[in-house]
């Protein structure tokens, strides 16, 4: 044993005997919470926090002397899109309390990265995927390219010098299957920069770069290079919405939406005949009840495109009773990890929350944290599927948002309602609230200026939280993203550090890409 683990178990020891005896600072307080009283029992005594302390240390020096060495066979990506620090935190209330751990901040190793763009302090979904994903950073609003393709650009993002492959290609180069999974479409920002090369994120179909007066016969949009294209074509599971980027105008989806295409392909079943013309067994879905009916066991390529735009919200999934038809995120990775399992070399996938972000774009507090609280289910369900021996699994988040905690609430107060303090005005404020956005409309009036808020409004789902500046939708914010780690080489992701980083650093870990070393 080392002189420091004798000495921390030492340090231990005498802490314990002056601890009091036995587990009853471990128990809740039956006494009815009142202000100003401490929420348990067993925290108002030091030697609870003195022992928590202890644990944490042997923690560390458990991790640290089984430090992984041996190269990761899988590697996942979790992406929490817009999933902040501020996010997290409100999210264990969410959970229950303040001390409550979101699942993956149980992981080893936490880090932080550098979010900006090279042309913006405060980045966008798309330059971020190709920095993560790429591990390059590029311009606002390009994906898969260097910044010397500017925005909008009908050409540049086709000249090789200025493409940047992602980490899943690098997966594909060394006989590894790849895959995306995601709440939003699989051409959007996050999911595009795993196999995509464009000047602009929002070239999803062949009718958008018409209008931005390009050729789409030499622009390309996204969901063709995802079916056309070598890295897209060949992932073998995609998995989220988007549907209509697929289809023709002139069609219907399974349940009567319309196509966004101009060009009169069905890319869908372009996609299942590229697959039977290399003799795969495919299968293509749209609901849950086809995803389940799927023999997961012995599916070569999984495509499954679950909603003409993107999928519900998780709280709104379970309180419309649509989880018997929308599948969750958790149930779209457990169906990708069974499909890239049957790789012997082993799989990258990518798996976005999406709509974290979208909820904060329209300052729905509580919706974004519901789907961070089903995003840590789908990283759990990750785990419990593969090994810490030979899988990596990453989680990050692309950028932040603005979004605080503010007010000194007690303890046990829901985190999305009100703080039980008033402003200088006498009027009651919510624990959340944001910089700007359109939440500014809801909370303020000319005549009355800050709107009197009561426990009932906050409770509603579609109320948006406070915001101090008006905006049609909330900005991202410039915060460092968290980073967590666990598995081969999860040590590697301690530290701030540039989010070009990451994709490096997961490429090292598994010995594929630009980044391997013939002895791992």
């Amino acid at each position: 044993m080392s002189v420091l683990r004798l000495l921390v178990l030492s340090l231990s020891l005498v802490l314990l005997g002056q601890s009091v005896q036995g587990d009853e600072y471990h128990q809740r307080s039956n006494i009815p919470i009142e202000p100003h009283a401490v929420y348990y029992d067993y925290e108002g005594k030091a030697a609870y926090w003195q022992e928590q302390a202890q644990d944490t240390i042997l923690a560390k020096l458990a991790a640290a002397d089984a430090a992984h060495t041996k190269k990761a066979k899988n590697v996942i990506l979790f992406l929490g899109d817009g999933m902040s620090v501020h996010t997290v935190v409100a999210t264990r209330n969410h959970l229950g309390d303040s001390a409550k751990q979101v699942y993956f901040e149980q992981f080893p190793t936490t880090g932080f990265a550098k979010t900006y763009c090279v042309d913006r302090q405060v980045a966008d979904s798309a330059c971020t995927s190709t920095a993560y994903l790429g591990g390059v950073k590029g311009n606002y609003g390009t994906i898969g390219v260097n910044a010397n393709v500017p925005r909008y650009s009908c050409d540049e993002a086709f000249k090789s010098e200025n493409q940047v492959d992602s980490i899943a290609k690098w997966a594909q180069d060394a006989g590894k299957s790849a895959g995306i999974v995601t709440t939003t479409h699989v051409t959007h920002a996050s999911p595009a920069g795993a196999f995509a090369h464009t000047s602009d994120r929002y070239w999803e179909n062949d009718a958008e770069v018409a209008a931005a007066n390009c050729n789409p016969e030499e622009t390309i949009d996204i969901a063709r290079q995802l079916v056309d294209w070598p890295t897209g074509k060949g992932l073998k599971v995609i998995l989220g919405g988007g549907k209509r980027n697929f289809l023709n105008t002139t069609v219907n989806d399974e349940v009567g939406h319309h196509g966004h295409r101009t060009d009169g392909r069905n890319l869908i079943q372009d996609w299942l005949a590229d697959k039977k013309q290399q003799n795969a067994s495919a299968s293509y879905v749209w609901s849950r009840k086809g995803l389940s009916l799927v023999d997961l066991d012995n599916t070569d390529y999984l495509l499954g495109l679950f909603a003409t735009s993107h999928l519900p919200y998780d709280g709104d999934r379970v309180r419309g009773h649509s989880e018997l038809a929308d599948p969750s995120l958790a149930e779209l990775t457990e169906a990708a990890i069974k499909v890239l399992q049957r790789n012997e070399n082993g799989f990258f996938l990518f798996v976005e929350g999406a709509r974290i972000d979208m909820a904060h774009h329209s300052n729905y507090a509580r919706r974004s944290l519901e789907d961070t609280a089903a995003f840590a289910e789908a990283v759990a369900k990750a785990r419990e599927m593969t090994s810490d021996e030979d899988t990596l699994i990453v989680v990050t988040a692309d950028h932040a948002h603005v979004l605080t905690v503010n007010g000194y609430p007690e303890r046990n107060k829901d985190i999305t309602g009100l703080t039980g303090n008033t402003g200088e005005d006498g009027r009651p404020y919510t624990i959340l609230s944001y910089a700007n956005g359109p939440g500014f409309y809801q909370s303020f009036s000319k005549a009355e200026g800050r709107n009197v808020l009561t426990t009932k409004t906050t409770e509603n789902v579609n109320f948006r939280y406070s915001a101090s500046i008006p905006l049609s939708t909330e900005t991202h914010g410039g915060d460092d993203a968290p980073v967590y780690a666990t598995g081969p080489y999860s040590q590697f992701f301690s530290g701030t550090y540039e989010q070009t980083n990451i994709p490096a650093l997961m490429a090292r870990a598994a010995n594929i890409g630009p980044y391997a070393d013939v002895e791992p």
